[in-house]
């Protein structure tokens, strides 16, 4: 008989396994780094805050009472786990070490389990994206749980930071950003990412995933001194000892986390759903100053939900970048930041004077290449789309750029519209291009620097005069940026 049946028609026969006596579980240290993360977890201000509310009705295939706390045997447990054993490229034993970390999620921390059950619907999609194309066994996710509780914004005591624990120095080795607005260590896809590639070179240098999780956690120079007084043997549990002490429970935990995922409902755990799942969430790419707060209040939304989807921005501001950064939202609020993303990159400079972008007016001959047109490319645009949005054509594009071919990268920046020296320039820059208050709309022209040549005029007073105005202008247009005199 298959072990699983054999496992399946235990728990039949034997009603009274809820019920039977076990050892005693090892006592956790108090600062036990797993629970940490946990507790962290617990204090979020949306997790204090939020209901708790579960379904039961699908996975309460035992038909526990909602507050009851199944205790099954060891014997129980130790078949499941190596039915998951002989299922997982990882070797996953149990003992009494990992049966504490069962025991903390299952029985002391049952709520924060349910919590990170739900959460798991938000981000496990995106890892599994990227482990399978790193070639990363799938069960890899569990080691985010293990690490940060599925808390974006976690941090640890010794500055370890975002869903998968980067150290400072760690993450800038693997092209993680950090200054005094952005974190990448938060950053989702861009910690996922550099997480498959720091694990990818762990298990090229030990060949074996127990070594190269102790290592993720405590660096691969403290595995191999812990190698080289066990002996030299490269086997988890015969180099535990050797172990820096916080690391000990790292595989332990990870064994327990994949033990929850697979029999929460055998213990009467059930997910909370997260505030989002990850098909409700998009991403938009962003490459101006941008103030979180102001999109709140465009969508509806409300600014801490929209920093707890962006932990990335430190301070809930996505800052000048030279190259564009992705911020998320719920899906229903892209369209409305899409149809009003100028108005926002207008009020963020209306609010912060100074952060405006030097805009091309009459320069002086000396400065006559500061005074070019540029443009600043974002994700998915190419030469065809900047040149007709500019109204010049791509071969004039290249001339202006030096451009041999047709490649550009998001966040390059390009001129769009070299500086026009002389009089004809002049004439058609500001105030007075027009007697009777009107602007001929030349290429490359905005809202925007339309507003900037006519000082005291904002965006939406243009949009005023002209009884509304759509962001493309066509070339030789007539609009009023003076009311009428009388």
């Amino acid at each position: 008989m298959p072990l699983l049946r054999r496992i399946t028609a235990a728990a039949l026969l034997l009603p009274a396994c809820c019920l039977a006596q076990r050892e005693a579980p090892l006592a956790l240290p108090a600062d036990d780094p797993v629970m940490a993360r946990l507790d962290d977890l617990a204090n979020l201000h949306w997790v204090k805050h939020s209901p708790f509310t579960i379904d039961t009705a699908h996975h309460n295939a035992h038909g526990f009472a909602p507050d009851h706390v199944p205790a099954w045997s060891e014997e129980i447990m130790q078949q499941r786990v190596a039915v998951l054993d002989a299922n997982s490229p990882f070797s996953l034993v149990y003992n009494r070490v990992v049966q504490s970390y069962i025991d903390l999620y299952m029985v002391r921390k049952r709520e924060m389990s349910s919590r990170m059950l739900g959460l798991a619907e938000l981000f496990f999609p995106t890892f599994e994206e990227y482990l399978d194309r790193h070639g990363i066994p799938l069960e890899m996710k569990y080691l985010a749980v293990v690490e940060s509780a599925l808390n974006p914004s976690a941090r640890s005591r010794a500055g370890a930071v975002g869903l998968w624990q980067f150290m400072l120095p760690t993450g800038k080795l693997y092209g993680l950003k950090a200054d005094s607005y952005i974190d990448e260590r938060h950053d989702v896809h861009k910690s996922t990412e550099a997480a498959c590639r720091y694990l990818t070179y762990l298990h090229r240098v030990y060949g074996d995933w127990e070594l190269a999780l102790a290592a993720y956690n405590c660096g691969p120079g403290n595995v191999n001194k812990a190698i080289r007084r066990a002996g030299g043997v490269k086997d988890y549990w015969r180099i535990y000892d050797y172990l820096p002490r916080e690391t000990r429970g790292y595989v332990p935990a990870f064994i327990a986390v994949n033990y929850l995922f697979a029999h929460h409902a055998d213990h009467n755990i059930y997910p909370i759903a997260p505030t989002y799942c990850a098909y409700e969430v998009d991403t938009v790419q962003v490459c101006h100053p941008l103030d979180l707060a102001a999109i709140a209040v465009l969508t509806g939304g409300t600014v801490q939900e929209l920093r707890d989807l962006n932990p990335t921005f430190k301070l809930g501001i996505v800052p000048d970048v030279d190259q564009s950064v992705s911020i998320y939202l719920p899906k229903d609020a892209v369209p409305v930041y899409i149809s009003n993303e100028e108005l926002l990159r207008y009020s963020y400079y209306a609010a912060n004077p100074g952060t405006a972008p030097v805009v091309a007016k009459a320069a002086p001959a000396a400065s006559a290449r500061a005074a070019d047109k540029h443009h600043t490319v974002r994700k998915g645009e190419s030469l065809g789309t900047i040149a007709k949005r500019y109204g010049v054509s791509v071969a004039q594009l290249r001339k202006l750029n030096g451009l041999r071919g047709d490649i550009i990268r998001p966040g390059q920046k390009l001129v769009v519209r070299a500086s026009v020296p002389g009089a004809e320039r002049a004439a058609n820059a500001g105030p007075g291009s027009d007697t009777n208050g009107y602007y001929v709309v030349q290429a490359g022209d905005t809202l925007w620097s339309i507003a900037q040549r006519h000082p005291g005029l904002s965006v939406e007073e243009l949009r005023s005069l002209n009884g509304g105005l759509p962001d493309g202008l066509k070339p030789g247009a007539r609009i009023r940026v003076r009311a009428p005199q009388g």
